[in-house]
């Protein structure tokens, strides 16, 4: 094993955080939920949905045979409810196709409704213990500036993200660990905007800082819209009134929640198209039945 790879793991075993999918016991339906879950979502906000989620559905058939609206209704306010439209999908995909376990295949792990490359195999790797690359935008932010000598990581390239992580991956029982302190290490010391090199385990070879941290070179990664004032702002205004609500909720109602018409019109046709709610009237509206 290389040097590098011994120091992030022995750096992980001692700084890493305590977090509930890294306790020893910890499910892979659990892993699949948190994972679900942590997509754009900060790591506060998602603990104790997660715990109050796999207290109320601990399997993948327990939620199953709950209706998807309360799945949208459990998720609240962690942003981007689609999440648990495909949650609720994979915890049926799963009873049906795989007898109620979580698969640990990568391949069958992408066949899950919403599942993509990242989460096929952190699930794969985290909760099995698979000899694959796990690669999310703080790995990919600590290989282009310690292997790459670039200041930013710049859009996502799958492929060449992958073979990146592959090549620096250790023997396959500490794979699991390196993943998981280099993920660790870009969320806390190599951070987009104040990186702590003064922390980082492994900036002596870095080849950024050794260059004396030159600009970045090359595309850029996509940087959010603003929030506030936007249409997904609008959709959330919606969500919140239609999970608060114990049965139908009108048209009148809605325009409660959100001044510009426009954009209440724009965020109720989106919500629609994605399952999101269900027209159940000529102007009342629901959760998905």
């Amino acid at each position: 094993m290389e040097p590098v790879q011994q120091d992030i793991i022995d750096w992980f075993e001692t700084e890493g955080r305590d977090l509930p999918w890294r306790q020893p016991g910890f499910t892979p339906w659990g892993s699949l939920v948190s994972e679900f879950m942590l997509q754009q979502t900060p790591v506060a906000r998602v603990i104790p949905r997660l715990n109050d989620w796999l207290k109320r559905w601990p399997t993948p058939a327990a939620l199953a045979a709950s209706p998807a609206g309360d799945a949208v209704r459990a998720w609240d306010n962690l942003g981007y409810p689609r999440r648990a439209l495909w949650l609720h999908a994979c915890a049926v995909a799963i009873v049906d196709k795989h007898n109620g376990e979580v698969p640990s295949d990568v391949d069958q792990l992408l066949e899950l409704p919403g599942v993509g490359p990242y989460t096929a195999r952190a699930i794969a790797v985290f909760a099995f213990g698979a000899h694959e690359p796990v690669v999310d935008t703080n790995i990919r932010r600590v290989i282009a500036r310690h292997t790459l000598g670039n200041a930013d990581q710049g859009p996502p390239r799958t492929s060449q993200d992958l073979a990146d992580m592959s090549a620096l991956l250790p023997s396959p029982e500490l794979s699991p660990a390196f993943n998981a302190g280099m993920m660790e290490l870009g969320a806390l010391v190599c951070t987009a905007k104040k990186p702590q090199c003064e922390k980082c385990p492994i900036s002596g070879t870095c080849a950024w800082k050794n260059a004396g941290y030159p600009d970045h070179v090359g595309a850029k990664k996509n940087v959010q819209k603003k929030y506030e004032g936007s249409d997904r702002q609008a959709r959330g205004a919606v969500m919140a009134v239609l999970r608060a609500a114990d049965n139908t909720v009108t048209s009148t109602e809605l325009e409660e929640c959100w001044p510009d018409s426009a954009q209440l019109g724009r965020a109720v046709s989106g919500l629609l198209r994605d399952g999101l709610i269900e027209l159940v009237a000529d102007d009342s509206y629901q959760l998905p039945a």
